[in-house]
C-alpha cells in the first residue's frame, strides 16, 4: 500500500486533514499548538484511491535531548518511510520562519512533496496560498480541511505524483480499512446438540490489547520494546503520550492490535480541554478492546486510581491483565505483591481472580508470561456455556440455597440461558425479577465462576419474567 506522510509546523491542520481522509476522529485536535506527538497511521481513501496515511508531530526546530527534538525525529522517520508527503501551511497566517526551515529539510530528503495551503476556505487565505510558492516545492493546492473544500485537487495531485513513482495501481489496490467496530451481542443459540461448554471467537482475526494506566507507568516503553524499535515518544516527562496508537503486532504465533494509550488522571484534575479528549481516546481504546493490561508502578503501593480504570475496564466487559512494572527496581518483591492482592480483594471484588503479572517494560522482562495470561484471559472472556448444561448446573445451586421469600412468597427462578460471550452474560428467568436481592445473583455469579472457571473476568446475570422459552 502506498504511504503518504502529513508534515508542517504545529498547528497547521495535519491532523484536521488526517481525520478527513481517514473518515474517522482518529486524532485529537484542538486550536493549540503541538497536540499531536507520536505518529499516527490509519487507512485513508480519496475517491477510488487508498492509502496508508501518517499524521506526525509539528515540525519545530529544537534543542537535541528535549521532548520537542523527540517529536521531530518520529516526524523525520516518517519521511523516511512515506512515498509521498503533504507540506501543509496555514494559508491564513501566511509563511513563518519554520515553514522555510522545514521545506530545506524536505528537500534534502528526496522525496516527492505535495505542498498544500491549508485554511484556504473562502478568501481568507489566498495570499498565503500565493506567498508558499517561495518554498520552492511546487505548486500550491489550496484546501480546507476543516470545510472538504481542495480535495479533487489534492487527489489530482497525489495522482501526479504516483504515476512519477509508478505507483498508480497501488493507489487503485482493493480497499482493506480495518473496520474498529464494537465487537456485536451474540444471538441466542440453540446449543442442546453440541458441546457443553467451548470457546467462541475468531483465532485468526487480531487480537485488540489497549495497553492503560496513569501517566508515567512505561506503557510506550512496554510498546516499544515489544515492537523492537523507538516507535513512541517517551521520557522522564508526565502525559507525552496523548493520542490512542493502533500498531499491529504478531507475537507467540498469534496477531495483535496493539493500543497505546494517554495516561489516565483523576477526572477531578482534569481541566484542561486537550487532556480531556486525551482521556475520552483513551476510553474508546478500552470500549473497544478484547483485553486491556492495566500498568502499575511496582515501586509503590497501588493508587486509587489503579483501581477506578480497573472498575472502568470491568464495568465496559473488557478482560483484564495487570503488569506490575518496574519490577526489577522493586527490593521487597513478595511485599510488594501481597499489597496488591490485598488492595484487589477488597476493591475489585467483581475481577476476583483477574492475573497479576510482574514485568520490566524496559527491558523485557517476563514478557512472556504477560502474553500467555492475556491469551488465557482472553479464551475465558470468550466462554460460551451450553444452557443444557447451565439448568443442570442451576438445580443443585437452588437446591443448596433456595431463593428467598418475598411478602411469603418464595421467588421462582424457572431458567437459565448465556445470551452472550465477551464477557459471559446470563439471562434468569425469575417469577418476580424486582425482587430478587443482590446478595443471591452474587451467589450464583460465585458459583458459576468457581464451577466453569469464570475467575477474572466480568460475569453479567440480567433478569427476565417469564417462563421458560424451551418447555
Amino acid at each position: 500500500m502506498v504511504s503518504i506522510a502529513i508534515v508542517g509546523r504545529p498547528n497547521v491542520g495535519k491532523s484536521t486533514l488526517f481525520n478527513r481522509l481517514t473518515g474517522r476522529q482518529h486524532a485529537i485536535v484542538d486550536n493549540q499548538p503541538g497536540v499531536t506527538r507520536d505518529r499516527r497511521e490509519g487507512d485513508a481513501t480519496l475517491a477510488a484511491m487508498s492509502f496508508k496515511l501518517i499524521d506526525t508531530a509539528g515540525l519545530e526546530q529544537a534543542k537535541d535531548g528535549t521532548l520537542a527534538a523527540r517529536m521531530r525525529a518520529q516526524s523525520e522517520r516518517a519521511i523516511e518511510l512515506a512515498d509521498i508527503i503533504l507540506m501543509v501551511i496555514d494559508a491564513r497566517a501566511g509563511l513563518l520562519p519554520d515553514d522555510h526551515f522545514f521545506a530545506r529539510q524536505l528537500r534534502k530528503a528526496n522525496r516527492p512533496v505535495v505542498l498544500l495551503a491549508n485554511k484556504c476556505e473562502g478568501k481568507q487565505g489566498d495570499l498565503g496560498a500565493a506567498e508558499a510558492w517561495e518554498l520552492g516545492l511546487g505548486v500550491p493546492v489550496p484546501v480546507s480541511a476543516a470545510h472538504g473544500e481542495g480535495l479533487v485537487d489534492l487527489h489530482d495531485a497525489i495522482m501526479d505524483e504516483a504515476e512519477k513513482l509508478g505507483l498508480t495501481a497501488a493507489l487503485f489496490g482493493e480497499e482493506d480499512a480495518e473496520q474498529d467496530e464494537a465487537p456485536e451481542d451474540d444471538e441466542i443459540i440453540d446449543d442442546e446438540d453440541g458441546p457443553e461448554v467451548w470457546v467462541e471467537g475468531d483465532e485468526e482475526a487480531p487480537l485488540s490489547l489497549a495497553i492503560i494506566g496513569r501517566p508515567n507507568m512505561g506503557k510506550s516503553t512496554l510498546v516499544n520494546t515489544l515492537l523492537g524499535e523507538d516507535r513512541l515518544l517517551t521520557g522522564p516527562e508526565a502525559g507525552i503520550t496523548r493520542d490512542s496508537i493502533a500498531l499491529p503486532f504478531s507475537y507467540m504465533g498469534r496477531d495483535f492490535k496493539l493500543v497505546d494509550t494517554a495516561g489516565i488522571r483523576r477526572q477531578a484534575r482534569v481541566v484542561d480541554a486537550v487532556e480531556k479528549l486525551m482521556v475520552n481516546d483513551a476510553e474508546r481504546a478500552i470500549q473497544y478492546a478484547q483485553v486491556c493490561v492495566l500498568m502499575l508502578d511496582g515501586r509503590q503501593p497501588p493508587h486509587k486510581q489503579d483501581m477506578a480504570i480497573a472498575r472502568h475496564v470491568a464495568n465496559e466487559g473488557r478482560a483484564l491483565v495487570i503488569a506490575v512494572n518496574m519490577w526489577d527496581a522493586v527490593e521487597d518483591k513478595q511485599a510488594a505483591l501481597e499489597q496488591i492482592y490485598d488492595r484487589l480483594e477488597t476493591s475489585l471484588a467483581q475481577l476476583r481472580g483477574v492475573p497479576v503479572i510482574p514485568i520490566s517494560g524496559m527491558h523485557g522482562k517476563n514478557l512472556d508470561k504477560l502474553f500467555r495470561a492475556i491469551l488465557s484471559i482472553q479464551r475465558v472472556w470468550n466462554t460460551r456455556i451450553s444452557t443444557g448444561r447451565l439448568n443442570r448446573w442451576l438445580e443443585p445451586m437452588l437446591e443448596a440455597h433456595p431463593p428467598p421469600l418475598v411478602q411469603g412468597r418464595r421467588l421462582r427462578i424457572r431458567y437459565m440461558t448465556q445470551v452472550k460471550s465477551r464477557p459471559p452474560t446470563f439471562a434468569l428467568f425469575v417469577s418476580r425479577p424486582a425482587d430478587l436481592p443482590d446478595h443471591y445473583l452474587r451467589y450464583l455469579v460465585g458459583g458459576l465462576r468457581a464451577d466453569f472457571g469464570l475467575d477474572g473476568i466480568p460475569v453479567r446475570m440480567v433478569m427476565r419474567k417469564g417462563k421458560n422459552p424451551y418447555a
